[in-house]
């Protein structure tokens, strides 16, 4: 099922209930006012009838002659019948004689005691009446139990122990009035919910039309067109934000693919020179007979290249294994005072091993989590960097301090340095500034990029600083999960540095 369907039964689904949960209170309502209405006219009608009785000592005299009512004889013609009746249950006044009319007046039991609400009861022909009866009694206690009627010379009528007033008013034309508002509801909500249908299916195919034009343009993004991008609807909502998410993803994607492009084709340069090198001077000592010192001569130069060959291959495997996420070390504690003396101690005879110098904020342990060969690797790759970017008999320090919840070891040299546009970029595989390309130095631009991987397999963060003429230094950061209590001072009540040469 498509969003758009989905989205329309939702909302349709929604507005039915509501149309009906509206629909059926107001017929309720409409219901009980209705039939509210027929009681309070029973009500008004024994009211009546009852001011045409007279209340007396000896019995209740019925009067109507002498008081003005408001039923006519023909009122049952309106959906309205009443009758008055003595103690015994015999007519004394109604609203005309008849069986319809004596049954629905009639108590359910002779003698019974009337109901203080209206019931509701059914004629013969079906149709629905409200019945309330009533009874007024004489003040005497004797007289009110006798069946006797006494005469009334006064006025020529007679003296009743007591009267059974009952009046019914037809519910027909409250049925017909709740037929026609049901039918009036029912159409209303059919139409105003077909209404909707058809409204609620435009407005989803317009709000996502946009959410329809991604998806094809998506579709037609292919390999050899990673710079398209999705369309932007502009509308402020979720689908805006979606697609800025998505091309923002595909100039990611577009950035790696980039950059694997300009590594393929940087590694096939740099496997290239010393390939065709090796070649070349292979070819060119075939081509006659040479002496033994040419021939060796020869030999040296393939294994040089060789051996820039190797360190190539090795740097791309390795930088390929750390993409691929294999190098995962288990890291150990390890502080990193007694590490660093002895690791420099150990590499005092290598290449400018005298030149650097270790300082330290505190001999208190600074306690890391790594891995002792790969961070080994890591400080060399610096050092190496270092050494190869400054000229000799120039310090190179080796600072390890910390800073907040930090561990943090710099190194810094005094070398030629980096504008601030190649700082962006100095980590990225075969990648060489432009002061490093006219320093007649050996490399392919690698180093960096593995520390890099080695940084971020050991959970560290690796960054770089540096001003042209006046060095780099690079900082690797651990945090600082193994500090002992109390270890790490603050700002303001750091320790003395403290400075040495690595002894050899």
């Amino acid at each position: 099922m498509r969003l758009r369907t989905r989205l329309l039964v939702f909302f349709q689904g929604a507005l039915a209930l509501v149309l009906v949960g509206f629909s059926a209170s107001l017929y309720l309502l409409v219901s009980k006012h209705l039939h509210h209405q027929a009681d309070e006219r029973l009500e008004a009608a024994l009211n009546t009838l009852a001011a045409a009785a007279e209340v007396h000592p000896d019995g209740v005299e019925w009067e109507p002659e002498q008081r003005s009512l408001n039923f006519g004889r023909r009122a049952v013609e309106g959906g309205f019948l009443w009758r008055v009746a003595d103690s015994l249950g015999r007519r004394v006044d109604g609203s005309g004689p008849g069986p319809q009319a004596e049954r629905l007046l009639d108590l359910p039991e002779r003698g019974a005691a009337p109901t203080r609400r209206p019931v509701t009861r059914t004629d013969p022909s079906g149709s629905s009446w409200r019945v309330l009866h009533r009874r007024l009694g004489s003040a005497n206690p004797e007289r009110a139990g006798s069946t006797t009627v006494v005469p009334n010379p006064a006025i020529g009528g007679r003296f009743y122990p007591s009267l059974q007033l009952a009046a019914a008013v037809s519910l027909v034309g409250v049925h017909e009035s709740l037929s026609r508002l049901a039918l009036v509801l029912v159409g209303l909500s059919v139409g105003l919910w077909a209404a909707t249908m058809a409204l609620g299916g435009r407005l989803c195919r317009r709000a996502l039309r946009p959410l329809a034009a991604m998806a094809d343009a998506a579709q037609e993004i292919g390999g050899d067109h990673p710079d398209r991008r999705l369309p932007l609807p502009a509308t402020g909502d979720e689908l805006d934000d979606l697609g800025r998410s998505f091309n923002a993803l595909l100039d990611r994607l577009q950035e790696s693919f980039e950059r694997q492009r300009r590594f393929t084709g940087d590694a096939s340069h740099q496997l290239r020179t010393p390939l065709t090198t090796m070649l070349g001077n292979v070819g060119l000592a075939l081509r006659q007979e040479r002496t033994a010192e040419e021939y060796q001569q020869t030999l040296l130069l393939v294994q040089r290249k060789a051996r820039q060959m190797r360190g190539i291959i090795e740097a791309l495997l390795f930088l390929a294994r750390a993409d691929a996420e294999s190098l995962h070390p288990e890291l150990e504690a390890m502080d990193l005072v007694t590490w660093l003396e002895q690791h420099l101690r150990s590499r005092h005879d290598a290449r400018r091993g005298a030149d650097v110098r270790l300082e330290i904020d505190s001999q208190e342990p600074h306690r890391v989590r790594a891995h002792p060969s790969l961070l080994g690797d890591l400080l060399e790759s610096l050092l190496e960097n270092a050494s190869k970017y400054s000229d000799p008999g120039t310090p190179i320090l080796v600072h390890l301090h910390r800073e907040d919840t930090w561990t943090l070891i710099t190194v810094r040299d005094r070398g030629i340095g980096m504008a601030e546009a190649d700082l962006a970029h100095v980590f990225e595989p075969f990648y060489r500034s432009k002061a490093a390309r006219g320093r007649a130095t050996t490399g392919v631009g690698l180093g960096l990029s593995i520390a890099l991987r080695l940084a971020r397999s050991l959970g560290a963060t690796i960054e770089a600083s540096s001003r042209p003429g006046e060095g780099s230094s690079f900082t690797i950061r651990f945090p600082s999960g193994c500090q002992p209590a109390g270890a790490q001072g603050s700002a303001d009540s750091r320790p003395m540095v403290t400075s040495s040469r690595i002894p050899g």
